[in-house]
């Protein structure tokens, strides 16, 4: 790839020195909390208003690149800006910083409660994060469904989408691909069906060496990618555990459009009825945990990993084995987010107003609402009721529940969860953290 470390490219007002951007990604890593907007505009202001390292066009047309792509948008837009910034070492260490220290710390989170599980006050503040998920996520759904729904068709999706995960247990991959091409059709026709504005496709002057540059990136990346999960095999053989991990969260990687909160109902599926790696509370108490580290907030990932392979990890230690299974899902979780960009870098002008990829996005984001909406119902039902059953019948899929089986402690929690929420509006941070101590409360007193 070409190095952009000596000279400034179109879009940066003052590149720094490594050394000084180096500090600064490892600040961002610490303390990007706040899910992907938060995280998002804090990079906004540091690096365009404080450091002006690269001006407001430049970054906003790297934002819309990097939510063309799968896997986290900040993480994406870290790696792109170190890139643009310092070359390929500028985007290792943009984007691996920018994960790092949340992994670290999801890593001690998920030992403490693997080895805390039985321990009141453990119990108790696990049983407070639940009811603070629940309102996390409708928050997401009403967050996401504000700016992704906004025609008749892209709610239309929505809908679809909902029906076809909720009630016929479709594949997320499988929704995802198919909203991505009907958005990119319509845009083809009727863009303001999108909600795109009409009009002609714009087109860049093509970077020569961009083939070059691509192969280059594919081949590396998907060699690194998969060396983990090749050993593994090689050594433990193709059916242990973390190799499982390895495939699975590798094939989710691939179709991460639409933040965690898209993913966690594919993920739960497999990783509750597929895979049987953990329970659907447990599920729940891992967004929990995700919401309090800094980082991407599909960590919760590492957290499934890590209970995955600490349940099943012979001929490792539990505890061992879990560490071994964090680390397989942390590198092929991420590992493709900086795949995609250190390939499509060089195709990243080409793509600036191309409306039918911008179509296919709109889609997708409308599917995911619908995703989400499933998440919702499936949280709120695993969250409030203590009996809640899987039903089959033929195509049909859903869930029976015993109205009288209501949890009122719960559901006093989660009450007071959307108070603090909706009407106090209080940081994400500040809800999890009050209801863990809520928790802990009605464990010890009620």
């Amino acid at each position: 790839m070409t190095a952009q470390a000596d000279i400034a490219p179109a879009g940066v007002e003052a590149a720094p020195s490594f050394g000084e951007a180096f500090r600064l990604w490892l600040k961002i890593g610490c303390i990007n909390f706040g899910g992907p907007a938060g995280q998002i505009a804090m990079m906004h202001r540091m690096l365009v208003d404080e450091k002006k390292w690269i001006d407001e066009p430049r970054f906003l047309h790297a934002l819309n690149f990097c939510m063309l792509l799968p896997g986290p948008e900040a993480q994406k837009l870290a790696t792109y800006i170190g890139w643009v910034l310092h070359g390929v070492r500028g985007g290792l260490v943009a984007g691996i910083l920018f994960v790092l220290p949340g992994a670290l710390v999801m890593l001690g989170l998920s030992l403490l409660y693997a080895l805390g599980r039985g321990v009141t006050w453990v119990d108790g503040a696990l049983f407070g994060i639940k009811a603070a998920v629940l309102v996390i996520v409708v928050e997401a759904l009403i967050r996401i469904g504000r700016r992704g729904l906004k025609t008749a068709v892209l709610l239309a999706l929505a809908g679809a989408a909902f029906v076809c995960i909720f009630f016929l247990n479709a594949p997320f991959p499988v929704i995802v691909a198919i909203a991505a091409l009907i958005g990119y059709l319509v845009a083809r026709t009727n863009p303001e069906q999108m909600g795109l504005k009409s009009g002609e496709i714009l087109t860049a002057p093509a970077d020569p060496n961009r083939w070059r540059q691509f192969f280059t990136a594919s081949i590396v990346g998907v060699v690194v990618w998969w060396a983990p999960v090749a050993l593994a095999a090689l050594a433990l053989g193709s059916g242990h555990v973390l190799v499982d991990i390895g495939t699975f969260f590798s094939k989710l990687a691939v179709v991460s459009f639409g933040g965690a909160y898209a993913l966690l109902t594919y993920m739960a599926q497999q990783a509750v009825e597929t895979h049987h790696w953990m329970t659907a509370p447990e599920m729940v108490d891992g967004l929990g945990l995700a919401e309090t580290t800094p980082g991407p907030l599909i960590l919760v990932t590492q957290f499934v990993g890590f209970l995955a392979a600490f349940r099943d990890g012979a001929p490792f230690s539990p505890l061992l084995a879990g560490i071994l299974g964090a680390a397989m899902t942390t590198w092929v979780t991420f590992t493709p987010s900086m795949l995609w960009i250190f390939a499509g870098a060089p195709f990243v002008e080409q793509l600036r107003g191309n409306r039918r990829l911008s179509g296919a996005l709109a889609a997708i984001t409308a599917a995911v609402v619908g995703v989400i909406l499933n998440l919702t119902v499936w949280f709120a039902l695993h969250v409030l009721f203590g009996q809640v059953t899987e039903v089959h019948s033929g195509w049909l899929r859903y869930f029976a529940f015993d109205p009288m089986s209501l949890d009122l402690r719960a559901s006093a929690l989660a009450i007071i969860a959307a108070v603090l929420a909706f009407g106090l509006h209080r940081s994400l941070i500040e809800v999890v953290v009050a209801m863990a101590a809520l928790g802990v409360v009605v464990k010890l007193f009620l």
